[in-house]
């Protein structure tokens, strides 16, 4: 394991639930709770200057949490990656990433629109690819796959 990652848990602490290396990526999966403090510890302290995707992922409905609010990040100068998952139960907020990369705006918006992860204090978190009166999230496990029949 890279040594900026062990600094990196040690200054994290409680708030890393887990730590994954697989093909020499490494992930750290955080509390919810200590979110915003965490991203802007990685940004300000070890460099992860770069957002580079926010996307989020369905486990499926039978699944806690069920859904993964997962963040990749790089520092420009060392070239390190990090993967940061963040688990959600259905119909729980996540804190907004716009204040420590403000870049995160249109991914927030995209897994909003694909997901119904709602972010909380996003500065405008409306749809991004669908209409406004689109019902549902197509990307969620649970969504029709013949679609919603909009005759009704």
């Amino acid at each position: 394991m890279a040594d900026w990652l062990e600094a990196v848990k040690e200054r994290l602490g409680d708030s890393v639930l887990e730590d994954l290396e697989f093909r020499g990526e490494y992930t750290l999966v955080l509390d919810k709770s200590s979110l915003p403090e965490a991203l802007e510890v990685l940004r300000r302290e070890f460099g992860f200057d770069c957002l580079v995707d926010l996307c989020g992922v369905d486990m499926g409905v039978d699944q806690e949490p069920r859904f993964y609010v997962v963040y990749h990040l790089r520092n420009m100068v060392t070239r390190a990656q990090l993967r940061v998952k963040v688990g959600l139960r259905d119909g729980e907020g996540i804190p907004t990433a716009c204040s420590v990369w403000p870049g995160a705006n249109w991914m927030e918006r995209e897994a909003y629109d694909m997901f119904g992860i709602e972010f909380e204090g996003h500065p405008d978190l409306t749809r991004l690819y669908l209409a406004d009166d689109f019902p549902g999230h197509p990307l969620r496990k649970d969504y029709p796959t013949e679609g919603y029949d909009f005759e009704e």
